[in-house]
């Protein structure tokens, strides 16, 4: 029994934990939360930021929501930041329901609602262009909540959310909502560094749990045996890692694979060839229904290709199993529309009298601005048919106000199987009971690839409604591609990392050094997660260079001549002293280090300079690797047609860089051919001039390592002789701290060393990204006789620093070439969207949609060749190319903004509405930014972007009409 002091402190702390903001926020909920929920609100109302990594359907939105309950509590702003703008829309349905809709308002690019509200939901790039932009609406902010920050992983747009997290104001704490990841702690860590204080809530209890399971033809068998009482922790640890397969599925898989092969009549009990029973051939064998033998491997004898069962067979199992409602992925748009299709001509009806009636009225109410002579081309009415009878489709082609529909309907349990794409896994409420996978490979825009582990948890993660379920289902159909073993691979592994998917660009650049020196543009960029993944040791490096760029400028201020740059002076004293250093000793080894670094710094494609005997010599890398010993080997064809080896040792000189050639990792330069072929185009590129500056200027590099020390020697003490500072009366005074200064700037350039030599593949992009920028004149040197040295954002790159869009600098070009002038609006609404549609397929291109003598094909046709430039100048710098101009859909644009009907307008395309929708919906957000163009912009550039925005402005009007137009929130 405890003492009554300790009864006491406990009376007391219950009491001061009930005046914390969370007790009250907590009582506002109808359950308890959980302890991962309670301890990521504690560190929030700590001060710090958190990270919070949880299973789908955890309930980790509560933090989040926590996070906007202290803002209005504090009296400060809170932003609520997703990925897609469909969880954005539905985020702050929520949180209008919570807070009213007077204090929430909602920015998606296309869509303002309330856009100066304490609270604003609002997608990840919005909150990076108001980032760059300065916005006003970033006063007081105190809280950014980030939903699903995994997904800064993605190829495309995940740079974005490290941008943010890095650019916000040091006082702003950062939530981060994860999904389950293996790394959370490195994500952790990482935060910590460029965030501060952030703690790492992790947790991989599944408020529902989930079993997994596979359907063998009309079989539902569970993936693993029923558990069994492990006899150690060992064996619980192991049994844990990797359950045991259950034999009675594995049996009717084996089963199965003998009926598809034919071997014997028990195998057709298993139902297990696609749901149909196979029927007996002549001689004995047996043949599918469609009369066709089976199939034969190379020696004769027959392969077992084990097909999934049908989908009519799939939603008899389920429902059978009392496992809907469910949601099948499917991995394809069509894919989902003729799952829907099927099932509607295969007699599906999951639905009651009065479950239909109530599908209905929703069907009427949300679509009740659908004019009637669109509903034919919208498919509106097999659509409708599927929905009543319960089952529906779902992904990013359909309709906005489909989709939308759909998902109401699913969260109140009146559809109950949705084909959906893995878009739906991605955040939006639609919990189902059971989650099915026809199949564990997509298509990831080059290739048929795996499911991750990853993914498929993710996917997964979707079964199993905390407060309504006991347990989610998992099924996947057994097939050729999806043996229980794999399955298996896939549902216990807990080892799928968050990998940064981050590289600077054009927007990005011009941005950073609108705003800051080159070199804290690039430090900033080595506070990425990217570089702390490539070398963790390079973020605290990026921290100490910091702190030495300080004592730097410290040490400069008390140096300072009113003659002259006093840090000049100190620098030739400092090289005299190294110069005699190397008289006395020698500098063999320090040329053979010089070596090593030219030679180290070298890529395949790079072509260089380098001296054998008494001539210099042209070569294309083809490879650059490290000694046993540590020392950098560089294996090279030359204009000889020879295969050479260049290493510090045969070549003490070094090398230098004078251009680059294209180099496929598929080159075998051992191969005749090849080599010829790869020497062949050095020689005609150095014939065509391309590379002659370069090699001129690198002969000269040639020619000065060759000049005398004694001569470099008199050549320093004549400019120290001569430098203003010199007859400075103070002179030794600012040189004893001048020392100390050479000292630091020494320190800081072994520090910016170690950077580069490590990793520095973030700032190398960074350097790539302004050469390319450089060339087309977004920036300049601030120094022409120093070019790898400041750079100065011109006004075409202040225009550039304003686009933001996935081909910026494309739009930039354009508007800088003048190509969008004098167009009306319908012409320059088909012109930027050139910019901005990708097709899906390379294949699905229609090329010029514009009549060859009309201005708009004239200008379609100087965007192509705008874009090829582009193209070359990334190539040549080796920068990750750009998707070039599209006028696929010009044509059909250009109709829509004339006012043509839907029908008419897709009749000869091969996009669906919603397809078209999207789109639309993505050459608003660039209309609507070419429509303010000129805010931001100096009196000069203003005067020739006015009529251009006025017209963009109208371009608007004209494209955010009818079917466009159609949103909810």
């Amino acid at each position: 029994m405890s003492s009554p002091a300790q009864r006491y402190a406990a009376a007391r702390r219950r009491q001061a934990e009930a005046r914390t903001e969370l007790s009250r926020f907590a009582a506002t909920y109808d359950f308890p939360f959980d302890d991962f929920q309670n301890d990521a609100c504690r560190a929030l109302e700590a001060g710090e930021g958190v990270l919070v990594a949880a299973p789908t359907g955890a309930g980790k939105t509560v933090v989040g929501e926590f996070a906007v309950h202290l803002a209005l509590a504090k009296g400060l702003k809170a932003f609520y930041t997703a990925p897609i703008k469909a969880l954005s829309n539905q985020k702050y349905l929520d949180l209008v329901a919570r807070h009213g809709a007077e204090r929430v308002g909602l920015l998606t690019g296309d869509t303002s609602v309330n856009p100066h509200a304490d609270v604003i939901v609002m997608t990840t790039e919005v909150l990076r262009n108001m980032l760059y932009s300065g916005a006003r609406d970033l006063d007081r902010l105190g809280y950014v909540v980030m939903d699903e920050v995994h997904y800064l992983a993605d190829r495309f747009r995940g740079p974005v959310w490290e941008e943010v997290i890095i650019h916000l104001a040091p006082q702003v704490q950062v939530v981060s909502l994860s999904a389950t990841v293996s790394n959370a702690e490195e994500f952790g860590d990482w935060l910590g560094q460029v965030r501060g204080r952030t703690a790492v809530v992790v947790s991989e209890h599944r408020p529902v749990p989930l079993t997994q399971h596979m359907l063998v033809g009309r079989r539902l068998l569970p993936l693993y045996s029923l558990p069994v009482v492990p006899e150690s922790a060992a064996e619980e640890a192991r049994l844990a890692a990797q359950p045991p397969l259950n034999p009675d599925l594995l049996r009717a898989v084996r089963d199965a694979r003998r009926a598809a092969a034919g071997e014997g009549p028990a195998a057709g009990h298993t139902g297990g060839v696609a749901g149909r029973r196979s029927s007996p051939g002549r001689g004995g064998r047996w043949r599918s229904s469609a009369g066709r033998p089976p199939r034969r491997g190379d020696g004769g004898a027959r392969t077992a290709r084990l097909r999934p069962p049908s989908r009519l067979a799939v939603i008899k199992a389920l429902d059978r199993a009392d496992l809907l409602p469910a949601i099948v992925f499917v991995f394809s748009r069509a894919g989902c529309e003729n799952a829907v299709r099927e099932a509607v001509t295969r007699g599906v009806d999951l639905t009651t009298a009065e479950e239909a009636r109530r599908i209905r009225e929703i069907i009427d109410r949300r679509t009740a601005e659908i004019p009637a002579g669109d509903l034919g081309v919208l498919g509106f009415h097999a659509w409708a048919n599927a929905l009543t009878r319960g089952v529906a489709a779902h992904h990013a082609g359909l309709l906005p106000v489909f989709k939308e529909t759909v998902e109401e309907l699913f969260a109140a349990n009146l559809v109950k199987v949705v084909y959906a794409t893995e878009t739906l896994s991605l955040g939006i409420n639609m919990p189902a009971r059971t989650v099915v996978l026809e199949s564990l490979r997509k298509w990831n825009g080059s290739a048929h690839v795996n499911l991750t582990p990853g993914e498929y948890t993710q996917l997964t993660g979707r079964a199993g409604r905390r407060g309504i379920d006991v347990e989610g289902h998992a099924v996947v159909l057994a097939t050729d591609d999806a043996e229980p073993a794999f399955v298996s691979s896939l549902a216990s592994r807990r080892t799928y990392p968050l990998v940064s998917a981050f590289h600077p660009t054009y927007n990005m650049a011009v941005n950073l050094l609108a705003r800051m020196p080159r070199a804290r543009a690039r430090e900033v960029l080595e506070s990425s997660f990217a570089q702390f993944q490539a070398d963790r040791g390079v973020v605290e490096l990026a921290a100490e260079i910091r702190r030495k760029r300080r004592r730097l400028e410290a040490l400069e201020q008390q140096m300072a001549c009113r003659l002259g740059d006093f840090g000049e002076y100190a620098l030739l004293r400092q090289r005299i002293s190294d110069a005699e250093a190397d008289q006395s000793r020698g500098n063999r080894a320090a040329r053979r280090n010089e070596a090593g670094r030219s030679i180290g710094a070298l890529t395949r494609g790079d072509v260089i300079l380098y001296r054998t005997g008494r001539r210099h010599r042209h070569g294309v890398v083809v490879a650059q690797h490290s000694e046993h010993t540590g020392e950098p080997r560089l294996t090279v064809v030359g204009e000889d047609r020879r295969v050479h080896t260049l290493t510090p040792e045969n070549a003490p000189e070094g090398v230098t860089r004078v251009g680059s050639l294209p180099v496929a990792e598929t080159v075998d330069v051992q191969r005749p051919r090849e080599r010829d072929r790869l020497a062949d185009r050095l020689l005609d590129a150095l014939r065509a001039g391309n590379l002659d500056a370069s090699t001129e200027r690198g002969s000269r590099r040639g020619h000065r390592r060759d000049e005398d020390t004694a001569q470099r020697l008199e050549r320093l003490r004549h400019e120290l002789r001569a430098h203003p500072c010199h007859a400075c009366p103070h002179r030794e005074e600012h040189a004893r701290v001048g020392r100390r200064w050479v000292r630091v700037q020494a320190e800081l350039d072994r520090l910016q060393a170690r950077v580069d030599r490590r990793t520095g593949t973030i700032a190398r992009q960074f350097d790539a990204v302004c050469r390319v920028l450089l060339e087309l004149g977004y920036l300049v040197p601030a120094d022409r006789a120093r070019p790898e040295g400041e750079l100065r954002v011109t006004p075409a790159g202040r225009m550039l620093a304003r686009v933001y869009a996935e081909r910026d600098l494309l739009v930039a070009e354009c508007l800088r070439q003048g190509l969008w002038d004098g167009l009306g609006p319908a012409d320059l609404a088909a012109a930027v969207s050139a910019c901005v549609y990708e097709p899906r397929l390379a294949a699905a291109s229609l090329g010029l949609s514009a009549a060859p003598g009309s201005r708009l094909g004239d200008v379609l046709r100087r965007e192509l060749v705008l874009s090829r430039r582009i193209s070359d100048l990334e190539a040549l710098e080796r920068v990750e190319p750009s998707t070039g101009a599209e006028p696929a859909l010009a044509g059909a644009v250009r109709a829509w903004a004339d006012g043509a009907d839907l029908a008419g307008v897709l009749e000869d395309t091969d996009l669906t509405a919603g397809d078209f929708v999207r789109w639309c919906k993505q050459l608003l957000d660039v209309l609507g930014q070419l429509a303010t163009i000129t805010s931001g912009a100096r009196a000069g550039e203003r005067v020739g972007l006015a009529r251009l925005a006025a017209t963009a402005a109208e371009a608007c009007l004209d494209v955010n009409r009818g079917v466009v137009s159609w949103s909810s929130v």
